[in-house]
């Protein structure tokens, strides 16, 4: 079995090894790094790490925890999209399964918000099975915000999020069946909170 040398000293030749404990951490690490000047929306302005462990631990609770390489991508799917990190960074670091799925749920931050949203919309559902699990996770944490630690948004704008998180469900589903019964339970919830 192949695995990344201790101490970060970049991965092995060859194909990608196989995650353990340890190459999680240093995601995990590597995530908060690339995050650490970053806050989330709202009144707590909570650090934005919690969110990508958010997204991984919900994977990891939903019968997903010896599945390394998903819990890596789900807490690194935004370093490329919000952070200087490039793909090739990733892919060295991680391997190319993990950076592929990070790929899949990055956003084109070059496009206009509602072009990129409509194109999350319109890909979704063709993407790998790992990318709308990380996808599902993520909605499933943003939805909980929206709730619990609501972004300074007016009611009209969290109305269109809420519709958007539903349109891209639409395209998450039978992925998995106990993340789904969780976003729809949460989304019907944020619903009923805005009204």
């Amino acid at each position: 079995m192949s695995r990344v040398k201790p101490g970060g000293g970049g991965r092995p030749p060859g194909p990608d090894p196989v995650p353990d404990t340890a190459t999680l951490l240093r995601a995990i690490h590597f995530a908060a790094e690339k995050h650490r000047d970053h806050r989330r929306k709202g009144a707590t302005a909570a650090p934005y790490i919690n969110h990508p462990i958010a997204v991984a631990e919900q994977l990891a609770t939903a019968g997903h925890g010896q599945d390394a390489g998903l819990l890596m991508a789900a807490v690194l799917h935004d370093v490329i999209e919000d952070t200087e990190t490039s793909e090739e960074e990733l892919r060295d670091a991680f391997g190319e399964r993990v950076a592929r799925i990070v790929m899949e749920v990055t956003d084109d931050k070059s496009l206009p918000r509602h072009e990129r949203k409509a194109l999350v919309v319109r890909n979704i559902g063709h993407k790998s099975r790992e990318a709308r699990l990380v996808k599902l996770s993520d909605l499933l944490s943003n939805v909980g915000d929206v709730i619990h630690h609501p972004p300074n948004w007016n009611r009209e704008r969290k109305q269109e999020y809420l519709e958007w998180c539903n349109q891209v469900f639409a395209g998450l589903r039978n992925v998995d069946a106990g993340l789904e019964a969780a976003l729809a339970a949460r989304l019907a919830e944020a619903a009923r909170g805005i009204g």
